[in-house]
């Protein structure tokens, strides 16, 4: 083989190869917009529930969306409308998170996996850091919970309250804690 047709098929095959990266490029970005759309369509029917109208017929559905198109038009109209699902969203968290604090839940040895997957699916999460379980509960559920697995629940307001009153409740606005007496100077010039 010679040079010259050595050279045209490497080039050949190069092609071939940005083809191939075009083709796949292409189906990723189709199966990325596949995923996007059906992400979008399980957000509507979650909506579609939130509203209270899963248990219509779907003609009835249908027709009563189609009648709200008039009004996308309208832009004071679009203006209510998020405002109102903005409140509803809004009064729903508090109520979600009504009586809930930040708990802390610790083990005297590793969970197996279906009991961390409790534990998310209770919206606590691990920090390696501090090795402990941590999240936004009512307490009584949380001891609940640590009791199961034999842990123990704390509630993190009732530990920054032992730890310092003042800060129990973030220490407000403003606040500084009082200096250390082994710094002087501004920032702590003295620790180096």
């Amino acid at each position: 083989m010679t040079t010259k047709s050595k050279s045209l098929a490497e080039r050949m095959q190069r092609i071939e190869q940005a083809k191939a990266r075009v083709a796949h490029d292409e189906a990723k970005l189709r199966a990325d917009e596949r995923r996007a759309r059906t992400k979008r369509l399980i957000e509507a029917g979650a909506l579609v529930e939130k509203a209270g109208f899963l248990d219509f017929d779907a003609n009835v559905l249908h027709g009563a969306l189609r009648s709200l198109r008039p009004g996308f038009a309208d832009k004071g109209q679009v203006e209510v409308w998020a405002a109102d699902g903005g409140r509803a969203f809004a009064e729903e968290a508090r109520r979600g998170d009504e009586g809930k604090k930040p708990c802390v839940i610790v083990f005297p040895r590793p969970l197996s996996k279906e009991a961390a997957a409790n534990m998310r699916r209770a919206a606590f999460r691990f920090s390696k850091i501090f090795m402990h379980w941590e999240g936004r509960a009512r307490f009584a559920d949380a001891q609940t919970l640590a009791a199961a697995y034999g842990g123990v629940a704390r509630s993190v307001d009732e530990d920054r309250a032992r730890e310092n009153p003042l800060t129990a409740n973030g220490g407000g606005e403003g606040h500084v804690p009082p200096a250390r007496p082994e710094q002087s100077g501004l920032f702590g010039e003295g620790l180096i």
